[in-house]
C-alpha cells in the first residue's frame, strides 16, 4: 500500500548545540566571528549563505552557539564546519570537537598534561 503525501507528518526539525565555552573562558575564541563563519557556509539546496527560513543560527550568550534546521541537516557537517573555522584561525593544534550527547558538541582542548614525561632521562 503506497503512502500519499496527506500522510506525511511535518517538516523534520533538527536543534544542535555547540558549547565553546572553555577556550572562550581563556580568551582564544571569538563567539561572534564563529557565528558569522557558520551562517556564510552552511550549505542549503547548494548554495553557501543563503539560509532562508529552513537553518537558523543563533548565539546564546558567549558559551554556546544553536543550529536549528527544518530540513535534513547533518551533525557531521557541523563538526566539519567547526574543523575548518578552527585551522582557519590556526586553533585546531589546540582544540578538538567532541561530541557530548547526541546533539551536541563541545569544544576542549586537547589534553597534554603528562604526554612529554617519557623521553626525560
Amino acid at each position: 500500500m503506497p503512502k500519499t503525501a496527506a500522510g506525511k507528518t511535518g517538516a523534520t526539525k533538527h536543534k544542535f548545540v555547540i558549547d565553546y565555552s572553555k577556550p572562550a573562558a581563556d580568551g582564544v575564541f571569538d563567539g561572534a566571528d564563529f557565528e558569522k563563519f557558520l551562517h556564510d557556509r552552511i550549505k542549503v539546496d547548494g548554495k553557501a549563505g543563503q539560509l532562508g527560513e529552513s537553518v537558523k543560527v543563533t548565539r546564546d550568550g558567549n558559551t554556546k552557539i544553536t543550529v536549528t534546521s527544518n530540513i535534513p541537516f547533518s551533525k557531521r557537517y557541523l563538526k566539519y564546519l567547526t574543523k575548518k573555522f578552527l585551522k582557519k584561525n590556526s586553533l585546531r593544534d589546540w582544540i578538538r570537537v567532541v561530541a557530548s550527547a547526541k546533539d551536541n558538541y563541545q569544544l576542549r582542548f586537547y589534553n597534554i598534561a603528562g604526554a612529554g614525561d617519557e623521553d626525560e632521562e
